[in-house]
């Protein structure tokens, strides 16, 4: 009998981090579930025996070697880490940033998913058989910023540079990496967002398409599914419609 594939899922309390751990879970995963509070963590897990509840704040390395070892503890192998968690951060040109928010939005953004990645890219070179995946969730502003941006916009370009050190570094090893660019998948998050109209790039206000969540979850499931011979370096996702391509 095969055993179980495993993921960490890091920001699995809402949004796109909760669908996605719950896509996994349902296709009989057993999954860590990471994030700040607990409570959205319980109700991610929803009871089942298959997920393991860490509550985590990502910008703290003992926090993120804890998240890790309780998940190797617990399951054994890691085969998957969705490096999820993140922040929007403040709207705000780069004349306008502070110090202080900058440093906030880094510090979820990409020291957050470094130390993720870190941690997931020693266990998964050390198990035997080697190997494992690893999705960042970078965004469309990896490509093109929306206005006022400059923080989240910054961070997520950032991830690029990760995710393509991860790849290459990872070969040796059987660790892939996928660089997951995602353009308004509905939570509530986006719905804050976009719902009463976003800035757009001439200065106007518009209304934009979403796209119902559980297109991502099927998405990185899919990934995850993949053979290990298998990579998919780059993915961009975004509802029908959205301002994404001729935005800028």
């Amino acid at each position: 009998m095969t055993a179980p594939r495993t993921a960490v899922v890091t920001g699995a309390g809402s949004g796109v981090g909760r669908a996605c751990a719950a896509a996994l879970l349902d296709a009989g995963w057993h999954v860590t579930l990471a994030g700040r509070r607990p409570a959205p963590l319980d109700a991610t897990a929803a009871g089942r025996r298959t997920a393991l509840v860490v509550p985590t704040d990502v910008t703290d390395a003992a926090q993120v070697a804890d998240l890790f070892a309780r998940h190797e503890s617990r399951f054994g192998r890691l085969d998957l880490l969705f490096n999820n968690a993140g922040v929007f951060g403040p709207a705000a040109d780069v004349s306008e940033l502070s110090p202080d928010d900058w440093q906030a939005t880094l510090a979820v953004n990409l020291t957050g998913a470094v130390l993720c990645a870190g941690e997931a890219f020693r266990r998964m070179s050390a198990q035997r058989p080697s190997g494992g995946r690893i999705i960042n969730n970078g965004s469309v502003s990896a490509q093109v910023p929306r206005p006022r941006s400059a923080a989240y916009t910054t961070t997520k370009h950032a991830i690029a540079g990760l995710s393509k050190t991860i790849e290459l570094d990872g070969r040796r090893h059987g660790i892939t990496c996928t660089q997951l660019d995602l353009g308004n998948a509905r939570t509530e998050l986006i719905d804050a967002l976009v719902g009463d109209g976003a800035l757009q790039a001439d200065g106007s206000r518009a209304v934009e398409p979403t796209m119902d969540v559980s297109a991502v979850a099927a998405l990185v499931l899919a990934i995850a599914q993949l053979p290990a011979e298998a990579s998919v370096p780059n993915l961009t996702a975004t509802a029908a419609g959205m301002p994404y391509i001729g935005r800028g």
